[in-house]
């Protein structure tokens, strides 16, 4: 399966914040859409990084509340590595636990087509495990 499933799905909504905006603007919108990661775009709308949960925990350890008034820019993981709506889930899933991170932007042609979480990938294969199964059940009880 291809991420473009996972995609037509999920729905390819990006939140996303700016460089130069404060840590608390970026908290404030993972608790309000309820996500574990924001893209950072520049000026010009390109990926330049991304600021999740476990970039603000680490950031509290270091910096305290202070951290909440700190720039973006200063807290985000970069640089963004991407992928492509024609890749394969499995592909994906490996390159992400490889380089341990849990959000990745689909990225066509330079166009931002939506962002996987480890955990969509994750949902989409046991759904699709769980069909493949009820689908060999059925077979075995018609020949039963």
């Amino acid at each position: 399966m291809l991420i473009s499933d996972v995609l037509r799905h999920k729905g390819n909504d990006v939140v996303t914040v700016r460089p130069t905006d404060p840590v608390a603007l970026a908290v404030n919108k993972l608790a309000e859409h309820r996500i574990g990661a924001v893209l950072v775009q520049d000026q010009w709308m390109k990926p330049v990084g991304i600021f999740s949960e476990r970039d603000f925990i680490n950031k509290v350890a270091h910096h305290g509340a202070a951290a909440l008034g700190l720039d973006i820019r200063q807290v985000m993981s970069s640089p963004v590595l991407s992928c492509r709506a024609a890749d394969r889930i499995d592909t994906v899933l490996g390159a992400m636990t490889l380089a341990r991170i849990r959000h990745m932007p689909v990225i066509d042609d330079g166009k931002l087509l939506g962002i996987v979480s480890i955990g969509d990938l994750v949902k989409y294969r046991l759904d699709e495990k769980e069909l493949e199964a009820n689908v060999l059940l059925d077979l075995s009880r018609m020949h039963a």
